[in-house]
Parts: structure tokens; sequence; C-alpha cells
């Protein structure tokens, strides 16, 4: 068996944990800059707000409706996510973090009646981080995502769906649209509905060679997971990420090679953070430029550059070189550039790092200078040591509701008055 674990509107539920206020009250999360909403309470989205809607649209509806809106405050979510993780690592065997909101579960060996586990799971993390979460228990990772579905839908479930039985599987499949199902996504949605395949049951029944045909393996394993046969293992908590991106849309368009220059060099430096974070050495990075593609009065402009290392390497010194020499060779003069970031690849471990016959060994003094910016930024914050091209000013996004971060930094907890 296996289980998933599903925060409730995450980013809404993290503002809500130190905004008790909020609750039954429309909230929204707004996207880097302040542009789109990409978060939304239950009353949000029964008043009309939908996911992805520019701010400006939505502003007018949620002002009416007496709601709130926060800017995007990844340092209390992280934080937050990393608290849910913990309690739940503690409750079970073996997880796989899925992403910042969402983790599997192996329920092999456990004694303890799954759905009441499953209940307990769901009070001990509430308890704890004051996050609410749904959790869905069955036979495949892919049924445990729809019951993790139901169990929010259904408030009758109590936050937890342990759904195991064939003939409540086959009555569930029956209705649950095919497009929802984990795995199978807008491209085979689209193909799966011009051929009136609309439920996961009506998938189920197809002929696993006709599967196979158009939708490769990867589908086939959808189509075992759905029958309760697992296909789909935990992945190894150990495995590190195969890409690391830093973008960002900024407030205005840029036209200053020299600007850009100097935000590329910080996408660069907290790219290099990343990577040696989890141990890994790089092959390739890749820089991009895009103007404001819903701006049909400008020129636009967008062109990407890559460069490859002939050993791998994690030095900031050596991204942010290479990433103004590539931004350099992809700007044109006259164009307002609305966003660019960086992107790493082709990743080895750097405990098992080849090095090349024709390089120089690598130096230990520069080893121990990365060490040392590492810890400062790890002690004072990201920034409090950087390199010259970065400038004196980081840049600075919109953020003109975001709220405090109320976990990790100390100028900015909670005050609590007792009478």
């Amino acid at each position: 068996m296996y289980g998933l674990c599903d925060c409730n509107n995450f980013f809404v539920s993290c503002e809500r944990v130190f905004r008790p206020d909020l609750e039954g009250r429309p909230v929204v999360v707004l996207s880097n800059n302040d542009g789109c909403v990409v978060a939304r309470s239950n009353e949000a989205k029964a008043i009309g707000i939908g996911m992805g809607q520019p701010y400006f649209q939505a502003k007018g509806l949620l002002e009416r409706h007496g709601g709130t809106v926060f800017s995007s405050n990844f340092t209390l979510y992280g934080d937050l996510s990393r608290r849910v993780m913990t309690t739940l690592r503690s409750l079970v065997k073996e997880i796989e973090i899925y992403s910042i909101d969402e983790a599997f579960f192996n329920l092999e060996g456990h004694e303890e009646p799954l759905e009441e586990l499953g209940h307990r799971i769901r009070n001990t993390i509430r308890r704890h981080t004051g996050i609410p979460v749904s959790i869905g228990i069955a036979p495949t990772k892919t049924l445990a995502k729809i019951a993790a579905k139901l169990a929010k839908q259904y408030p009758k479930l109590s936050g937890c769906c342990y759904m195991h039985r064939e003939e409540d599987i086959r009555k569930v499949l029956s209705k649950f649209p095919l497009r929802d199902v984990w795995g199978i996504g807008r491209r085979y949605g689209k193909l799966f509905d011009q051929m009136q395949i609309l439920t996961a049951q009506q998938f189920v029944e197809l002929d696993k060679r006709w599967v196979q045909g158009r939708m490769g393996i990867t589908g086939v394993r959808t189509w075992q997971e759905l029958q309760g046969i697992p296909s789909l293992p935990l992945d190894d908590l150990s495995a590190s990420r195969q890409q690391i991106t830093v973008s960002r849309s900024f407030p205005h368009e840029i036209y200053d090679c020299g600007e850009l220059e100097r935000i590329v060099a910080e996408f660069a430096t907290m790219c290099g953070e990343k990577l040696r974070r989890q141990g890994s050495v790089c092959r390739t990075i890749h820089c991009f430029l895009m103007t404001n593609r819903h701006r049909a009065d400008q020129p636009q402009h967008t062109e990407e550059a890559h460069y490859r290392f002939s050993t791998p390497i994690d030095s900031t010194l050596a991204l942010v070189k290479e990433g103004r020499e590539l931004l350099r060779a992809i700007f044109r003069e006259g164009f307002g550039y609305k966003k660019a970031g960086i992107i790493l690849g082709g990743f080895e471990p750097r405990s098992t790092q080849q090095q090349s016959l024709f390089e120089p060994p690598s130096d230990p003094r520069h080893e121990r200078l990365m060490e040392v910016l590492d810890r400062v930024n790890r002690h004072y914050g990201h920034g409090a040591l950087k390199t010259a091209a970065e400038g004196e000013h980081p840049f600075q996004m919109n953020r003109e509701h975001v709220s405090q971060r109320y976990t990790t930094e100390w100028g900015e907890l909670l005050t609590v008055k007792a009478k």
C-alpha cells in the first residue's frame, strides 16, 4: 500500500497559520512580481477566481468579497514544507517528496489499521505545523493520488480516503475524469477527448498493446497502476535533481545589458549554491532572455545559448563568468527584456568526479573559498557574501503584499502580548 500526503491550498494555508482571522475568507497568493494567482482558498475558488488569472483581473472581485492577497513568500513556504515533511517522516518508514506540498509514503509492514494511521498522520501534521493535509491510501501511487483528491472533495471522509477494495476502486474510476489522472497530461487528454474516452475506467479497459503503441512504457505504467499493479516505486530519496533553474520576470522591461549582467550573475550564484548543496557538479550552463510577449506594441526577441565545460564544475566564479558571457552573446540592443534565467544541467556526483588529463587539478584554495561563501550565506542569509559581478543592490521583485518570514527571521517573529 502507498499513501500520499497532500497539503490543502498550501501557500494559502501557510499564510493562515499566522493569520487565523483569514479562515473562512477569500485568500489568494500571487506569482513572482505579483503577476498571476498561483494559490486560492476554497472561498476564492467559490467566488470565481481562476488559477493563473492575472491579478489585475481578480483584484476587484476579491475586494468586493472582503478577500486578502499575498505576494509569494517562498522562504516561509519552504520552511513550513520542511516541517510537514519532517513530521511525516517521523510517522512512516519511507517517503518520497514529490513537490513542495506533496509526498508519497510506503505503508508496507505497518501493523496499525491503515485508515486509522492516515487519520493519525493528518491530525499530527495539523497539530505540529498548523497545515491541513489530505491523505490518500491505495495499492499504487496513482490510485493514492486519486484517493487524496477524494479526501479533499468529500468532507465526510475527514481528510483521509482509504481506497483498497476492487469494487470501490472500479466505482471511483468509472466516474473519475481521465484528464485528472496523474500521468495523462494535457496532450493525451486531448487525444482521449477526441476518442470519447473520458473516464479512468474506460482507459483501464483499453488493450495494453494499444496503450503501449500510443503512449509508450509511461502510459503502460499508468494503465497498470490504475488496475492496482504497482509500477512506480518510491524514488530514492538520495537522488539529486538533474537540472537547476533560477529565472525571474522583471517588474519592468530592461534595456541595459549591464543591468541584465548583474541579474544573471545573481542567478548563476544561486544556482551554484543549490548545486553544491546537493553535492553535484555540472557540465552545462544555459542562459535565456525573453521580451514581454504581452506587449504587442513592442518588438519581440527570445533567445538562449549554452556552454559546455570541459570538466564538470561547481564553482560560483566559473558559473558567473560563463553566464555573463552567454548573456552578452544573446543580448540585442533596442529590445526591452522582461525575463531572464540560468539553467544548469549534465550533473554528476561531486564525490565521483572525473578529472581531465588536459586540465590542472582543482585548487584546494578555491574549494575552501566556496565553502566559506556557502557557510556565510547560510548563516547570514543569501547575498551576505557575493561576487562583485552581482553589484551592490540585489535584484528586487514586486512584492507589495508579502507577509513576514515568521519562522526564519528573528526580527519577524510574531509578538505575543499577555494581558
